[in-house]
């Protein structure tokens, strides 16, 4: 077994370019302890390790996708039973972004439920943007599939971030989604790339993937051109009425390791724990950040599934020690 020194030396340095399959396979299968210590290190080499981003997350249109994307209570192909609803009108967005920001949240990302947005819509969307940022609030939002012009639009707006999850692994994607391929995702990350917009980009862990699937989900965001500044994890939500409803739950431990190589493989990136902390236990919890988890949703819905309220997150992070981050420490 290696000792601790070699675990810190034995393995490819963060810095290099390229991370290979071998090189994240034989972290993830380090011992759990020597995993979550070299994890640890490589946060706090990059972070305050007793901060915590905080966001909050906006469903500005829900329902009716026209994707047929598995685990996603909007799409339009999946009887989940959720009421579709219209482009909120931008003064109510900007409302709800000024509660967020007196809620603690320093990022403001808003949602829709588009394959792309359409033409008509820009307009809205950049108000919305540029009343948020009047705030003094962090920027994001996530719109489905983006041209260069519309990426280019949004970073004429002002807006720091793009959402665009990759999901899983190129090799399980299809099974997953079949309305849009691995390669429209790739291509949308490099659109906002090109833009000059940060890239908020992650996956999803349960959906019956093997831990190959996701360790490969992984090395494809690591080894972009520039990793994503936010790197989302989820676990899967199973959702009534869609196609994986009856879904396996993940082993919590498989989950931290996880989290663990993500924040080895991309050490300078914010890691956020999103979907699935309402069922997480503190302690799945505490060990998450322990690995490098330090970005997390805040409210208690994201998008239509339900969050942590504000109660449990402040109690959780008031026994642990850990602070929200101010604007100042965000990425």
């Amino acid at each position: 077994m290696p000792s601790v020194s070699a675990v810190s030396t034995q393995y490819p340095s963060p810095d290099r370019d390229t991370w290979t399959t071998t090189d994240a396979r034989a972290i993830y299968e380090l011992p759990f302890n020597d995993l979550l210590f070299r994890a640890q290190s490589a946060h706090r080499e990059n972070f305050n390790p007793n901060q915590i981003q905080l966001s909050k997350l906006l469903s500005i249109k829900t329902g009716g996708c026209p994707e047929d994307c598995g685990y996603c209570s909007q799409s339009a192909r999946s009887a989940t039973g959720l009421n579709v609803s219209r482009l909120m009108d931008v003064d109510q967005v900007i409302d709800e972004a000024r509660k967020a920001k007196d809620g603690g949240a320093t990022r403001y990302c808003m949602g829709a439920a588009w394959r792309s947005p359409k033409q008509r819509d820009m307009d809205s969307v950049v108000a919305m943007v540029r009343g948020v940022k009047a705030l003094n609030l962090e920027t994001c939002m996530t719109l489905g599939m983006l041209s260069s012009g519309q990426a280019a639009t949004l970073a004429e707006a002002g807006l720091d971030y793009y959402n665009h999850n990759i999901d899983t692994s190129e090799r399980f994607y299809p099974k997953i989604i079949t309305t849009r391929s691995f390669g429209n995702r790739i291509e949308t990350l490099e659109n906002v790339r090109q833009a000059g917009i940060k890239m908020c980009a992650g996956g999803i862990i349960g959906m019956g993937e093997t831990p190959e699937d996701r360790i490969d989900m992984l090395l494809t965001l690591a080894n972009l051109p520039s990793p994503p500044e936010s790197v989302p994890v989820n676990m899967l939500i199973p959702i009534p009425g869609s196609k994986l409803s009856d879904a396996t739950p993940v082993d919590p431990i498989e989950f931290i390791r996880i989290i663990a190589l993500a924040r080895i493989l991309m050490p300078k990136s914010h890691v956020r724990l999103s979907a699935g902390r309402k069922n997480m236990s503190d302690e799945l919890q505490a060990l998450c950040f322990f690995a490098g988890a330090n970005s997390i949703f805040v409210g208690d819905t994201l998008l239509t599934a339900a969050n942590p309220g504000s109660d449990r997150d402040t109690s959780l992070l008031r026994r642990l020690g850990i602070s929200p981050a101010p604007m100042a420490a965000a990425k």
